[in-house]
């Protein structure tokens, strides 16, 4: 780390996250616009007063519910994903068997195996859709966020695709899968075509996908059906009124 955070600092957390983004960018692993990426999210965490509500542990729970349904789970890692919560993605892809799945939008030499290196320091035995491996693409897309690996996310049937752009998610959607995402932004395109959205900082968000994973999977089948149902827009309907609410509550007391 570049510098050193008190732990008594009041934006502890918040300067440690993101001392990895800029940590990540000095290793490859993060660009220059996923320093943009964090920033957004930073000031969406504000709005939602840093910790997460109700509306954000239920989805963790549909979340963590269908891909223990899934028949070939996938979770697409990008750079902020992996600097942020590697050793989370992990964690979570084995509570879930999922395979963990390198896909980014910005391919620069020597950056795919640079997160293929986090993920296996955070304990990854396998990691997909590096360098050649990403062999099949997306149709629709025109970016490079079109090459997958077709032992992966081609052939998965639920992916989850935190910090995610708009466009990959409609395709993948598009193809059939169900599409599970992590955004602090109600309105993106990525939250507004998902089949499940939680609304939440994805560093809060894991852990509890984690712990309802390992909660739901040695439950009867019927019980792990029922936590997967999910309404996605009434769930982003309830993140939006929640931050409505609270900011209005703020304004107000501003004003006495």
């Amino acid at each position: 780390m570049s510098i050193e955070i008190p732990t008594s600092h009041p934006r502890y957390q918040s300067l440690l996250f993101r001392e990895k983004i800029i940590e990540g960018l000095y290793s490859k692993v993060v660009t220059e616009a996923g320093l943009f990426a964090h920033g957004r999210g930073e000031s969406l965490d504000y709005f939602l007063g840093e910790k997460s509500e109700d509306f954000s542990f239920a989805a963790a729970r549909a979340a963590a519910a269908s891909l223990l349904l899934a028949e070939r789970p996938v979770i697409s890692v990008n750079g902020n994903a992996a600097a942020l919560v590697s050793e989370e993605l992990v964690a979570l892809a084995q509570a879930v068997n999922a395979k963990l799945e390198v896909n980014l939008f910005y391919r620069a030499h020597g950056r795919e195996e640079a997160i293929e290196r986090v993920l296996r320091a955070a304990g990854a035995l396998e990691v997909l859709g590096v360098g050649a491996a990403a062999s099949a693409t997306i149709p629709e897309i025109q970016h490079e966020r079109r090459r997958v690996d077709p032992r992966g996310i081609l052939v998965a049937d639920v992916v989850l695709v935190p910090l995610e752009d708009g466009d990959r998610t409609e395709a993948l959607v598009n193809m059939g899968k169900t599409v599970l995402t992590i955004d602090l932004n109600p309105l993106s395109r990525t939250a507004q075509k998902s089949h499940v959205t939680v609304v939440d900082n994805i560093v809060r968000a894991l852990p509890h996908m984690i712990q309802a994973a390992n909660e739901l999977r040695n439950q009867a089948p019927e019980v792990i059906k029922a936590a997967a149902q999910w309404n996605n827009a009434h769930g982003l309907a309830r993140a939006l009124r929640f931050y409505s609410e609270r900011l209005n509550f703020l304004a107000q007391s501003l004003e006495g």
